[in-house]
């Protein structure tokens, strides 16, 4: 289980930075300021998260609650849920996407509830 949330934490990492690159370069003129923010919003979540998941499988070396992978697959859940939908909402401008980003944000905050339920029963 280390591996695994370490490594989706390196590969989603690595997909955050080429997001931000990308809205940073291409899509700074193509888009309006203010979906630019959407995507940026996007972007920073998405790249905390990632960052979440190398703590999720350092934690599961060290507790073996079944909160720690239920975490690590919540925080996954919330960046393609609340990341993903920002993403398409700035790109598309389709605003019935944002009715998605709620769910993200609530996996990621049952992530981290669960991480920390995990780290109190050790």
């Amino acid at each position: 289980m280390d591996r695994l949330f370490f490594g989706l934490g390196a590969a989603l990492g690595a997909v955050a930075v080429v997001a931000g690159a990308f809205g940073a370069h291409a899509l700074r003129s193509r888009i309006a300021p203010e979906m630019l923010a959407v995507f940026e919003t996007g972007v920073r979540y998405h790249l905390v998260h990632a960052l979440a998941l190398l703590a999720v499988g350092w934690a599961t070396t060290r507790w073996s609650s079944p909160g720690v992978p239920a975490a690590g697959w919540l925080f996954v859940a919330g960046i393609l849920l609340f990341s993903g939908s920002l993403y398409a909402l700035a790109l598309t401008g389709v605003r019935a996407l944002g009715l998605v980003t709620p769910i993200g944000g609530g996996a990621f905050i049952a992530g981290w509830l669960a991480l920390a339920w995990a780290a109190w029963r050790g």
